[in-house]
C-alpha cells in the first residue's frame, strides 16, 4: 500500500498548541515513521485529543514545527490522512449503508463530480472483507454494534489507502472480539506502511500494537519507544503515584 519512503510520516519539534489562548499542551517533540503506530496517553486533560486535532489541522500550532505526510497540519494532499472518531461522536440516524461509509473514505482521491465506479466498489467490499464484515455490507451503519461500526470505519481506512490513520480511543465500549478483531486490522494496516496515532487510556493496546508512545500531562512527559516511555517513573510523573499504579496494573495483564 504504501512504505516508499523511509520519511516520517508525523514530525513536530517543540510543538506547542492552543485553541485561541493560552497553549493547553506545550514541548512535543518527536516522529512516526511508515508502518508503525504511535499511542498518545495520558490522563483526562492532557493533551491527546488536542495533540489528534492538531495533527487534523483543526488547533493552533503556536510554536515548533509539525509535518504531518509531509505537510503542514490540513495541508496534505487527498487521500493521504484517515481519520476515526470515537463511536459516540457518530450520529447512529445517518441512512446510510456500511459498504456507502467505506465508499466515502475514497471520495477525496475521486475529485468533483466523480462518482465511484465498479472497481472502487469491488475495493471497498474487499475492506469490508478484511474487518470481518462483508455480510454486512447492505446494512444500515446505524444498526451495526458498535464494535462493528469502529470496524467498518477501520474498513474505510483500508479501502482508502492513506498514509496516516488517527484515531480517538478505538477500543472504548468494546467487547473483547471486537477488540482482538481491531488489534489484527491495526496489525495489517502497519504490515501495508501505513502510520498510525492511537489516542488512549488502554496501556494494553498501546504496549501490543504501538511501538511508539507519546505520554502527555498538559506537556510532553517523554516520546520514544513504548519499552522506554511506559515505565514506573515516567507514568507517576503524568498520572500521579496512585493513577501510576492502577494503570501499569491494568496494562501488565
Amino acid at each position: 500500500m504504501n512504505g516508499e519512503t523511509d520519511a516520517p510520516v508525523v514530525e513536530l519539534e517543540g510543538a506547542a498548541f492552543a485553541y485561541g489562548g493560552e497553549p493547553v499542551l506545550t514541548g512535543v517533540t518527536g516522529a512516526l515513521a511508515p508502518g508503525q503506530a504511535l499511542a498518545l496517553v495520558g490522563p483526562n486533560g492532557s493533551g491527546k485529543t488536542t495533540l489528534l486535532r492538531a495533527l487534523l489541522g483543526m488547533v493552533d500550532i503556536v510554536a515548533g514545527r509539525v509535518r504531518v505526510a509531509g505537510a503542514a497540519p490540513g495541508r496534505a494532499r487527498p487521500g493521504s490522512l484517515s481519520y476515526v472518531p470515537q463511536i459516540s461522536d457518530l450520529d447512529p440516524d445517518f441512512p446510510v449503508t456500511a459498504l456507502e461509509v467505506v465508499l466515502m473514505g475514497t471520495y477525496s482521491r475521486l475529485g468533483l463530480l466523480r462518482r465511484p465506479g465498479p472497481a472502487l466498489r469491488a475495493r471497498c467490499r474487499e475492506a469490508l472483507d478484511a474487518v470481518g464484515l462483508g455480510d454486512a455490507a447492505a446494512r444500515r451503519f446505524g444498526t451495526l454494534s458498535g464494535g462493528q461500526r469502529q470496524r467498518v470505519l477501520l474498513a474505510r481506512c483500508v479501502a482508502a489507502r492513506p498514509e496516516l490513520v488517527l484515531l480517538d480511543e478505538p477500543f472504548n465500549g468494546l467487547d473483547q472480539p471486537n477488540r482482538d478483531a481491531l488489534l489484527r486490522i491495526l496489525t495489517d494496516l502497519k504490515n501495508d506502511g501505513v502510520g498510525v496515532v492511537v489516542s488512549t487510556h488502554d496501556l494494553v493496546l498501546a504496549r501490543e500494537v504501538c511501538e511508539q508512545v507519546a505520554l502527555l500531562a498538559g506537556r510532553q512527559i517523554a516520546f520514544g519507544p513504548r519499552q522506554e516511555v511506559l515505565v514506573p517513573r515516567l507514568v507517576e510523573e503524568a498520572y500521579g503515584s496512585s493513577g501510576a499504579d492502577r494503570l501499569l496494573d491494568l496494562g501488565a495483564r
